[in-house]
């Protein structure tokens, strides 16, 4: 009788670490994202509602987050890509079907950003935030009107400007300043982009799509092509003065709209759900745009927001550019990768 007592004190010590473990995996969530982007107030928001730890590992590029999540994505739970990545994971099969039972807070969407053509009834992605690609100009420093790509790299402002670190942004520019769809990527199109690029480089002083703002606020540039949450973070800093002016170009902008995805084999996928659930509450919505001010997708978030943040030129810009939305490219991308890395080597 002693023997068995003491051999099954010793199986539940045994079997201690591994219920610990387990519990320990279920409250875990591996969320891979983009750099100033997720507020930490949205975070421990969650974590204290469902107790489950979040950690975060961030990217600054769309192409550097799909190397890495294809080279062993399966450690992590959550990404936040862009349409046209969402649009390729899909064709791979690399992303669950979401259970939309697990997200009743999906109806606070606005329609405009759902059902759209990169992920047709949303069965993969959720909006996270939109916004658009755009010129910021230091009016104190810069006098000229700029309305567009080739205003900004007319020769007068050389090394003060700042771009996206992003090499199909940058050839989506030179493309819209020949009048080519941004969509229509070829070897004929890359090849009439290509002498456009290799004028404008030579004129940038930094690549930053981090935190292009840093470098407007400290003097270091008077102008550049930002992400729009970036210039609203400028507008807002100098309280509306119009020191930043934010302008969509003219020869035509591109829209973003960023989401909320599953790799497929995640092992904390119901952690992952309720965690786009978390964010698709209005009032934790509200706190993404507070902190990033793009455009935020969720209808009922925006009624929190207060007038002055939604008259933010950058975070809702009026009038009617055409903004256009990047599309999958497939292999095509690497052209565009191997044009931008011989120029910039030059």
């Amino acid at each position: 009788m002693k023997f068995i007592r003491v051999l099954l004190l010793l199986l539940a010590v045994l079997a201690l670490p591994l219920t610990t473990f387990a519990a320990e995996k279920r409250e875990v969530l591996n969320l891979f994202c983009w750099s100033e982007y997720v507020p930490q107030p949205v975070i421990e928001a969650f974590t204290k509602e469902t107790g489950i730890k979040v950690n975060v590992e961030n990217y600054d590029s769309n192409e550097k987050m799909l190397a890495k999540l294809l080279a062993g994505g399966a450690k992590y739970d959550l990404i936040q890509p862009s349409e046209y990545v969402v649009e390729s994971l899909i064709k791979q099969g690399q992303l669950e079907e979401l259970n939309r039972a697990s997200l009743p807070n999906f109806k606070n969407l606005d329609a405009k950003f759902t059902d759209m053509a990169h992920d047709p009834g949303n069965k993969f992605s959720v909006p996270w935030m939109a916004g658009s690609v755009g010129i910021v100009v230091n009016t104190e420093k810069i006098k000229d009107e700029v309305t567009g790509y080739a205003d900004v790299f007319s020769g007068k402002y050389r090394r003060r400007i700042v771009v996206l670190d992003d090499n199909r942004e940058i050839v989506s520019w030179a493309l819209a300043t020949l009048g080519i769809p941004i969509n229509d990527i070829s070897k004929d199109t890359l090849a009439k982009a290509r002498p456009v690029v290799k004028g404008w480089l030579p004129q940038i002083k930094a690549f930053d799509s981090d935190s292009p703002k840093t470098k407007f606020l400290k003097g270091d540039v008077d102008i550049g092509i930002v992400w729009s949450g970036e210039a609203a973070l400028l507008w807002r800093e100098t309280k509306g003065s119009g020191k930043f002016r934010f302008v969509l170009p003219k020869e035509g902008a591109h829209m973003f709209v960023d989401s909320l995805c599953i790799p497929k084999g995640a092992a904390h996928r119901e952690a992952a759900e309720k965690f786009i659930n978390h964010i698709l509450k209005p009032e934790i919505s509200a706190l993404i745009s507070k902190d990033f001010p793009y455009t935020n997708p969720n209808t009922a978030a925006r009624a929190l927001l207060a007038a002055e943040e939604l008259g933010n030129p950058a975070s809702y810009p009026p009038g009617a550019t055409k903004l256009d939305i990047f599309k999958d490219i497939g292999k095509t991308a690497r052209e565009i990768d191997r044009m931008m890395t011989d120029l910039r080597s030059r």
